[in-house]
């Protein structure tokens, strides 16, 4: 027989044991059915926006997790693969910054063939591209003022631009033709220059402004350049009449049509237009500010060469870091900065700058987090391919995982910010979202194509839990239906496990 205080210590013990399973599983019990009640309140939610007429017919995929554990929260069709439009900054964007770096600067130099004697350079004049995107009239005007200081008046020699760190593949495989003219069809070379600070590389800014009707509207073009030739067919209404100006450059040369009518006293047009060979641009910049501080060349002012591998610099200029190039990178969605970066990185790693090469590198380092590359199509990386294919659910696992890289706030950092108006920091998403839960809150990569249209990035919910999430909406009919992007961003914004 069990003595008696040997059954009491045992009546104890499992007095103990019982109280374990009767309270604290209890309460973790209700915490995790309230929990899943939340998540299914949500996907109803969620399901009822996705339910909406435009998108019949249509391919949609949505996926959310928690950016803390990266647990799918809510998919809708989220393994299937659509392609993510300008969301195919976020994988290229990811890779430059762990391959590159966020110190990462872009060269460029003066160099010559030949030596000073003199005011007299005797040799060749080379202007060597390595893929800065940031060149402004001023840079070219700072490497004149730098060339007159040491004392040359005269080149004895040729002007030559060297754009061959890159290929001479100017446009990505799937770019189409009526983008061809457009900012968002640029021609992507090593030697290259943007208009304006926000660093449209290869661009020109053509400006219509209204005259007296009845009289051509006057065109200004920025930068003063004679690469490009304008041909003014406008005309000049009354005030209140239409506006339809159209500007488009002729495929094969910089002749830019300029058409229609612009009211009387009304705002001025801006449009910014890709030049036919960004190189010969540069350097059409680089030899007027030659001449505006006095110096002459009396070879050829027209050459495109390889610099001599013994060549001398004279001059060397430093882009701003990758970290700070990011900011309109991301925010105004530049299509050039993304394909420049791939053909950077192709260079960087395999020494060739290929869009290949560079796809290349960006998928090694999506395999290399842990996303399977293999059901992941990269043409480019811009987004402007319709073939570029990633599955929604991918994308959230890639904005999970970043998190842990030591850039991760560069990154984070210049993703557009809902509802915010300044425009360095609400970038594309500035007019979106305003005077709901999700300004300020959701931080997130916008992308648009012709009957496609994505929303992918950061929210926070009311009771403070970091969700990422990615929408693509693909082959829909009729306008864009951003509205709805916008309407999913705002319920994750507004719910709560709690």
């Amino acid at each position: 027989m069990i003595p008696n205080r040997w059954l009491m210590i045992m009546f104890c013990l499992l007095a103990f044991v019982l109280s374990i399973f009767d309270s604290q599983p209890y309460g973790a019990t209700q915490q995790s059915v309230h929990h899943e009640e939340a998540l299914e309140k949500l996907a109803n939610q969620l399901n009822a926006v996705l339910q909406d007429p435009r998108l019949d017919g249509a391919l949609v995929g949505v996926s959310v997790r928690s950016a803390k554990t990266g647990e799918v929260l809510y998919g809708y069709q989220d393994h299937v693969r659509l392609t993510p439009a300008s969301n195919q900054k976020l994988l290229v964007g990811a890779a430059a910054l762990e391959v590159l770096g966020p110190d990462y600067t872009f060269e460029t130099l003066v160099l010559t063939d030949g030596e000073i004697k003199g005011k007299v350079l005797h040799g060749n004049l080379y202007l060597k591209g390595k893929g800065d995107p940031t060149l402004l009239t001023e840079d070219f005007d700072r490497f004149a003022e730098g060339l007159a200081k040491k004392g040359i008046h005269i080149i004895r020699g040729d002007l030559v631009a060297d754009d061959t760190w890159f290929d001479d593949v100017r446009l990505s495989t799937d770019m189409a033709w009526d983008n061809e003219s457009s900012y968002a069809g640029v021609q992507v070379s090593a030697l290259t220059a943007s208009p304006n600070e926000d660093y449209d590389a290869g661009t020109v800014i053509v400006e219509v402004h209204a005259t007296e009707p009845g009289k051509p509207a006057e065109l200004q073009v920025i930068p003063e350049t004679d690469y490009v030739t304008i041909i003014n067919n406008t005309e000049t209404v009354e005030q209140g009449g239409p506006r339809s100006i159209s500007i488009q450059r002729q495929h094969g040369h910089n002749h830019i049509v300029v058409e229609g009518t612009i009211p009387h006293n009304g705002l001025h047009d801006r449009t910014w237009v890709s030049v036919w060979e960004p190189t010969g641009y540069a350097l059409d910049l680089f030899k007027q500010s030659l001449q505006q501080v006095g110096i002459r060349i009396l070879g050829d002012d027209q050459v495109y060469a390889a610099t001599p591998e013994d060549a001398t610099p004279l001059i060397t200029r430093q882009s701003m870091p990758l970290s700070e190039l990011f900011i309109p990178f991301m925010k105004f969605s530049n299509n050039g900065h993304a394909e420049i970066m791939v053909k950077e990185m192709g260079k960087v790693i395999h020494d060739e700058g290929s869009w290949s090469k560079g796809l290349e590198v960006v998928s090694n380092y999506l395999a290399s987090r842990g996303l399977n590359h293999e059901a992941i199509r990269l043409r480019d990386g811009s987004g402007m391919s319709h073939l570029n294919m990633i599955a929604a659910k991918d994308l959230t696992q890639l904005l999970h995982v970043v998190q842990e890289e030591p850039w991760f706030d560069v990154f984070f950092g210049s993703l557009p910010v809902a509802g915010i108006s300044e425009r360095m920091v609400g970038g594309t998403l500035r007019h979106r979202m305003r005077d709901t839960a999700a300004a300020g809150n959701v931080r997130a990569k916008t992308g648009s194509l012709t009957a496609k249209t994505s929303l992918c990035g950061y929210v926070t919910t009311a009771d403070g839990h970091p969700l990422t999430f990615a929408i693509l909406l693909n082959n829909y009919m009729g306008s864009s239906p951003k509205d709805l992007e916008d309407e999913i961003a705002i319920r994750l914004a507004e719910f709560s496990f709690e």
